[in-house]
């Protein structure tokens, strides 16, 4: 009963709440020398006219005109729909700039328009195809390997070591993801910490980490009914896991304690996924070798990442140079490295299934002996 009261006094609130907000374009994109007409418009009419000013709170240069250049300020008349104003791209860069108003009915919550300034659309459309393309390729890269287990009935070849590390990453990934996107206090605390408003967290990279720790529990269900020769987790990975699990559990009670922000605990809960990373292709990689044989190890897994991790890279690359942005590359080198390292391990994978074991290794059978009459 308290529980709906409660939900019926916030819709109340929000019913009762006369006042208005601004819409606009939360995004708006350019190509250097180019023109534009953006529109504002109030959720509903206002009584008054109101003066919208235009506060700058981030630009990737020293001087935000050099970038991009609209007026100070625009005049909203009453009732009227909406106003627009023009904006005037001159170099590529970003600048964020908040609307503020002196209208009361105005709600007090701000509104951020966040202007990007790039040299070529044709590069931005292809980056964006290219952005979709990897995010498939790695979506449907587990399935391979749940067919190839499903087929077999058989987790063989399988290393159990990589199936633990890359569940406790995924679980590490999707924690990361999941807090930035939907949790209001932590995503308020970002854009506090962040000036140019932008998340980093997007609608695919929830997506895909969900997915993804949902497909290694699926391995994981197969491994528990399927035939696995006698296969366990190794000594090695289950002193690595309690490590990671015991960082995770005092930076959560850290947090709690409120000596970090759960902002900062989340970064540090993603550090475990970038250490699963480095580390979980090894054991299955050694196992190959020492079996001399890939067999049990999909290669199809293997094919599609590779795809992924190569269009990932190259995506970063046009990108940098779209944006005139180079650090997306070499300012962090741990996103760059790790997804390099994905793609060597990849190799690797490749060369051992189509080069150095192609063929199982070959028992020759023992004849009886027959009996001499």
């Amino acid at each position: 009963m308290t529980g709906l009261g409660l939900l019926l006094l916030w819709m109340l609130t929000i019913v009762c709440d006369s006042r208005v907000y601004l819409m606009a374009p939360h995004t708006v994109t350019l190509e250097e020398n180019s023109e534009a007409n953006v529109s504002i418009a109030p959720s509903s009419p206002l009584n008054r006219s109101a003066v919208i000013y235009f506060n700058v709170t981030f630009s990737s240069k020293s001087n935000w005109s050099s970038i991009i250049t609209f007026p100070e300020q625009v005049l909203l008349p009453a009732a009227a729909a909406s106003v627009r104003f023009n904006v005037t791209a001159h170099g590529v860069g970003q600048v964020t700039t908040y609307l503020l108003s002196n209208n009361t009915d105005l709600n007090s919550l701000t509104f951020r328009i966040h202007f990007m300034v790039v040299h070529s659309n044709v590069l931005l459309v292809i980056s964006e195809v290219i952005g979709w393309i990897y995010f498939l390729a790695w979506s449907v890269s587990f399935y391979p390997q749940v067919w190839e287990n499903f087929r077999r009935k058989s987790v063989v070849g399988l290393n159990f070591d990589y199936l633990a590390l890359n569940l406790t990453g995924f679980i590490a990934y999707s924690v990361f993801n999941v807090g930035l996107f939907w949790v209001p206090y932590i995503k308020e605390e970002f854009l506090k910490n962040n000036l140019n408003g932008i998340n980093p967290v997007s609608a695919n990279d929830v997506f895909f980490s969900l997915h993804a720790l949902l497909l290694c529990l699926v391995y994981i269900c197969q491994a528990a009914v399927y035939e696995r020769g006698g296969q366990k987790v190794s000594c090695t990975a289950k002193v690595l896991l309690v490590i990671g699990w015991t960082f995770a559990v005092v930076s959560v009670c850290v947090a709690a304690a409120k000596q970090i922000t759960w902002l900062d605990y989340l970064y540090y809960f993603s550090y475990l996924k970038l250490a699963v990373t480095l580390i979980k292709y090894v054991p299955q990689a050694y196992m190959n070798y020492r079996k001399q044989s890939t067999e049990g190890w999909s290669i199809g897994n293997v094919l599609l990442d590779f795809t992924g991790g190569v269009l990932s890279i190259l995506q970063m690359i046009l990108q940098s140079h779209n944006n005139d942005e180079w650090k997306l590359v070499f300012g962090d080198p741990t996103k760059f490295g790790l997804g390099l390292f994905s793609v060597v391990f990849d190799l690797l994978f490749i060369t051992q299934h189509y080069c150095l074991y192609r063929q199982p290794p070959q028992y020759q059978a023992v004849e009886e002996q027959q009996d001499a009459n």
